[in-house]
């Protein structure tokens, strides 16, 4: 369980644009992969295991877009304190089922405020960033980036090629020019979460504060 940070998190109306996530009607299909996959023992813990390592011992995590919770109970496990929001209510119960006690709140990204940090580390991955309402993008990386600590930092990863259906056709530049646009910058991008060479596949980010840029 999360050490306790649940009283910092006030409960706020979601955001009622539907999402490209909502389109696609995706949650079922979902959450039944990857309750299959760990039912069978197979390994889906790459992108924590790479978010662990970008944090010391008993990190405050929020994992944003959380889906049925497999990064959450990863980084719970390597003793870090997380926080995990997922709008999806048939996904957060799946996440509340597969892993009991786990810090899942029914929660939009696009509802983070300040007040929800600071947090030393943000995961959005598994292709939250293009299942997003359309034209929210810029928003829902502002919001992310409100609630990272001074030295905080964003892990995002997504589809760049054979994207998933109804997903948004997000392309490197056009993601990195949304990121300079709210004060993010660039500190690593690769094609995998095991930090293979960026390709046109799949892209990897690791983000942080732009204006870290300038203190010399």
């Amino acid at each position: 369980m999360s050490k306790g940070h649940a009283g910092r998190h006030k409960t706020m109306p979601m955001t009622t644009r539907r999402t490209r996530w909502q389109e696609a009607g995706n949650s079922q299909n979902f959450g039944k992969r990857f309750a299959e996959l760990v039912s069978a023992g197979e390994d889906i813990d790459g992108e924590a295991r790479l978010a662990d390592t970008l944090l010391p011992r008993g990190a405050r995590v929020l994992d944003a877009g959380a889906g049925m919770g497999r990064v959450t109970a990863a980084l719970l496990r390597c003793g870090h304190d997380v926080v995990a929001i997922e709008p999806d209510q048939a996904l957060v119960r799946q996440a509340r089922e597969t892993y009991p006690g786990v810090p899942i709140q029914e929660r939009d990204i696009l509802d983070l405020g300040p007040d929800d940090g600071p947090f030393d580390l943000v995961v959005c991955v598994g292709n939250v960033m293009v299942y997003l309402a359309e034209g929210t993008e810029r928003a829902a990386l502002h919001a992310m980036r409100a609630v990272l600590g001074e030295n905080g930092r964003i892990l995002i990863g997504f589809h760049l090629q054979d994207r998933p259906p109804h997903a948004h056709a997000y392309t490197a530049a056009e993601f990195e020019a949304d990121l300079e646009a709210v004060g993010l910058r660039v500190d690593l991008r690769a094609g995998t979460y095991q930090l293979h060479p960026a390709n046109q596949a799949y892209g990897v980010w690791i983000l942080s504060h732009a204006q870290r840029l300038s203190r010399r």
